[in-house]
């Protein structure tokens, strides 16, 4: 992915964080994106950390928005990748490295989140 797509992406995808507007989060993401995170399994009880689809995470991600009314994300770092992003940020959970695969629209197709031990 180009350099100044990149930095565009993470621009615009933790200011839609910071703000806690999902419709805007989820802008950047295709109707059946899967994402992946430990913390699936911790909020919604879900056994393989999985949920697909935007009806799903957005209801996921709305949860967390109201579990941590003061969530914010200091992005530190931006690593490009083959169709892929990834954004190291400093987030509720402590340090966060988040993976992004895009489709060819432009538009994440899945989405991985890992955090520190």
């Amino acid at each position: 992915m180009e350099k100044g797509k990149s930095q565009e992406f993470a621009s615009e995808w933790i200011a839609a964080w910071n703000e806690h507007d999902v419709k805007k989060i989820l802008a950047h993401y295709e109707d059946d994106f899967e994402m992946s995170s430990p913390a699936i399994i911790k909020l919604t009880g879900e056994p393989s950390g999985t949920l697909k689809g935007k009806a799903a995470v957005g209801g996921y991600w709305s949860g967390a928005l109201q579990k941590f009314p003061d969530l914010r994300f200091q992005l530190l770092h931006v690593l490009r990748g083959a169709n892929s992003v990834t954004l190291i940020y400093q987030g509720v959970l402590g340090l966060t490295a988040e993976v992004f695969h895009f489709a060819s629209s432009g538009k994440v197709a899945r989405a991985f989140a890992h955090y520190e031990l």
